[in-house]
């Protein structure tokens, strides 16, 4: 009797998750879909001015790949990039010069910010330095890209064509991220799967709708809403700095877009579970506002949506209850299917795709992690810097 009321609990709560799913795919902005690319676009009469702002903190191993591609961009306006060398022990700074001697191309100024105060994560006071600098030359535009991005020779002219056919005050694309060894193939897909879960790019381009998120790596924003919006000043302590700019500008009035890269890409290598796992967790409890019922409810949900679907199916195959096992297939084959366009854009092979409910549990793991190592106490370090708890984590790139 015990038994029956159990698998029969358990069949219930395989439905909720298959419902879920069922909400998941229809209703939450096809977050899915990998067709949100740069929108329609016309080349303007006039080109503006536009500044490149590079925070850079030992990045000597990536720079060679990513500095000489901004430096080379075929823009036929006014462009300069300021790389903010944020006290680099690897020789950042002198890689960066020595890039732009051998390239040519567009006007280089590295500069050097000093160590933060409180209250600022490493980045963004680069960020502010940089922008500062930028700031002398009266640019339209700022491009606030990271050290590790390489962009195509004509990413800075779409980019401004975009924003000014669309009117929008930010236009930011989700790089291309390294899609390389095991981990990297098993993890970096549904990274961006789940960011955009959270995040349908669809909704955030919409007038008027409250959802806002840019990617870090490529964001170009009008400079005059970046004063307007008090860009840095006003996200200082943000962890998760390039949803932070997006709410502070759709707070300040402004038009967001964001959507999938097709030429800009991160040459940042990810080769071990460890690297990801670092890379996830230093800020996914930030995400979360840093609470402990939102932690909870983000793990009870992981798993209802994730997990509960393979469980259904081997609870159902080993103890005969077939309805509950066709349930948890049913939600399982909805979730698989909603990665394969993730999977595609990211060239992996689509056997991939049953193995989600494996990578969210990874992430879940990784998010507990992230909590823990908040009430511990311990801050956190990053590229030799280490910081304060709660609201100086660092958000490098």
């Amino acid at each position: 009797m015990g038994q029956t009321a159990a698998v029969s609990a358990f069949l219930w709560i395989t439905v909720v998750s298959l419902a879920a799913w069922c909400w998941l795919l229809l209703g939450q902005g096809f977050f899915w879909r990998t067709d949100v690319r740069l929108p329609r676009r016309r080349e303007p009469d006039a080109w503006p001015s536009v500044c490149v702002v590079v925070p850079a903190r030992d990045e000597a191993a990536v720079l060679s790949a990513s500095l000489p591609s901004l430096l080379t961009q075929d823009y036929p306006g006014r462009a300069e990039v300021f790389l903010v060398d944020d006290g680099s022990t690897d020789g950042t700074g002198e890689l960066a010069r020595e890039l732009s001697r051998r390239h040519g191309g567009l006007p280089l100024t590295v500069g050097s910010p000093g160590e933060p105060p409180a209250g600022w994560t490493g980045k963004l006071w680069a960020v502010r330095h940089g922008i500062g600098l930028a700031r002398a030359r009266d640019p339209a535009y700022l491009l606030l890209t990271d050290a590790d991005i390489a962009h195509a020779p004509d990413s800075l002219r779409e980019l401004v064509a975009a924003a000014r056919t669309g009117g929008f005050d930010v236009v930011s694309q989700m790089a291309r991220l390294r899609v390389m060894s095991v981990w990297e193939r098993l993890v970096v897909p549904a990274f961006v799967y789940f960011f955009a879960q959270l995040y349908p790019f669809r909704w955030i381009g919409r007038q008027g709708s409250r959802t806002a998120a840019a990617a870090g790596g490529c964001v170009l924003i009008r400079a005059d809403m970046a004063e307007k919006a008090r860009i840095p000043e006003a996200i200082r302590h943000a962890v998760i700095d390039d949803v932070a700019l997006a709410r502070a500008v759709k707070g300040s009035g402004g038009r967001v877009w964001l959507g999938l890269a097709d030429r800009v890409d991160s040459v940042r290598p990810y080769p071990r579970l460890h690297d990801l796992w670092r890379m996830v967790s230093r800020s996914a409890y930030a995400q979360l506002r840093h609470n402990p019922l939102l932690l909870l409810g983000t793990v009870a949900g992981l798993a209802l949506v994730y997990l509960v679907p393979p469980a259904a199916v081997a609870v159902g195959a080993a103890g005969g209850a077939a309805a509950t096992a066709l349930v948890g297939a049913a939600a399982w084959a909805v979730m698989a299917g909603t990665y394969v366009p993730m999977l595609r854009y990211y060239r992996q092979p689509l056997w991939l795709a049953p193995l989600l409910p494996f990578t969210a549990f990874l992430y879940l793991l990784m998010t507990v992690d992230s909590a823990v190592q908040h009430y511990r106490g311990r801050g956190a370090a990053w590229k030799g810097r280490t910081y304060a708890r709660p609201d100086a984590v660092p958000d490098e790139g």
